[in-house]
């Protein structure tokens, strides 16, 4: 049986003594991976060798910023990671008022938040991954809102993503546009509906 294409001799033949540099492209998986090579050469026993290459820490990132259209809508924030579990939570101020999805994409495969991975894809390689907030609101505020999003690994290493908002358009009305005061003075109130500071001249 042949070696794994990932094991990579300097040579794959020779003549007397000599000496052979066995390298890999980098291994992304957590878990180890293992091959074996045969040398054979004629009137001998063949001599086998055991390759086996270390698996990469578990580890997970993450966008670090994603932003929202003033008028609302919804947002997919995507990330990298070799674990078999992750887990999103909203931390600090949900200034956006941010649903946290119940399910995400892991290796294009639907998992449901804090549920390992079906299949385990990260023990071979680092797969992508991908949530989606939906019917996210407008902002009808004059500043920026900013929510913030949590993915923690199994491992309990964790990365964040700030995800902003866009600030919203300044409004003014007032009702009604037109008052009569009688001859005494009497006062007649008017409603001021705004987001932001106004005057009076």
């Amino acid at each position: 049986m042949a070696y794994a294409s990932w094991a990579r001799p300097s040579k794959t033949q020779g003549n007397g003594n000599d000496t052979v540099a066995w390298s890999a492209p980098e291994h992304t998986g957590r878990s180890p991976r293992q091959t074996q090579a045969v040398f054979a050469a004629s009137g001998v026993t063949s001599k086998n060798l055991t390759i086996i290459q270390a698996g990469k820490a578990e580890y997970v990132s993450i966008d670090p910023t994603a932003a929202v259209a003033k008028g609302g809508g919804s947002v997919t924030i995507t990330g990298r990671s070799n674990s078999s579990k992750l887990t999103f939570a909203l931390t600090g101020d949900n200034g956006i008022g941010l649903v946290l999805p119940t399910k995400y994409l892991a290796a294009s495969i639907e998992t449901n938040n804090d549920t390992a991975i079906t299949g385990d894809p990260g023990a071979a390689q680092e797969y992508d991954f991908a949530i989606t907030f939906t019917g996210i609101g407008e902002n009808t505020t004059i500043g920026a809102l900013v929510s913030q999003l949590t993915v923690t690994a199994n491992n309990s290493t964790s990365a964040t993503c700030d995800i902003t908002q866009a600030a919203g358009d300044a409004y003014l009305t007032i009702e009604p546009t037109t008052i009569n005061l009688t001859a005494a003075g009497t006062a007649v109130n008017v409603t001021v509906e705004s987001n932001t500071s106004w005057t009076i001249s």
